[in-house]
């Protein structure tokens, strides 16, 4: 399955187009990278997955966002909100912020 390129765009319209903004197609969905660190993309399984800090992750588990897992492995500091959630405006613009706002403490990752 494709990403959602609907939710896609609604991530486009949430976040302020700049230099350090990049779209990426990775993992079969589209990507949304600032200062090359990936913040949010619009998953092939439908959703969102958002980048988080380390330590926040577990406490924002709720019964519509889950550890995002790939190969069969949790990865920390990384959360997949189902597509039913991310329908509602608001909280798809609170996710979208939440994961630019962490990408945003990175460190820029150099062009190759």
């Amino acid at each position: 399955m494709a990403y959602d390129e609907e939710l896609a765009e609604r991530i486009r319209e949430l976040i302020v187009p700049g230099p350090e903004l990049t779209e990426k197609k990775m993992f079969g969905g589209l990507a949304f990278l600032i200062g090359g660190n990936m913040a949010v993309a619009a998953s092939r399984q439908g959703g969102l997955l958002v980048r988080v800090g380390r330590d926040e992750g577990e406490r924002m588990l709720s019964e519509s966002v889950e550890p995002m897992v790939m190969g069969g492995r949790e990865m920390v500091g990384w959360l997949h909100v189902t597509a039913a959630a991310t329908d509602d405006d608001e909280v798809l613009r609170e996710w979208v912020e939440r994961g630019v706002a962490y990408a945003r403490t990175l460190p820029a990752k150099k062009k190759k």
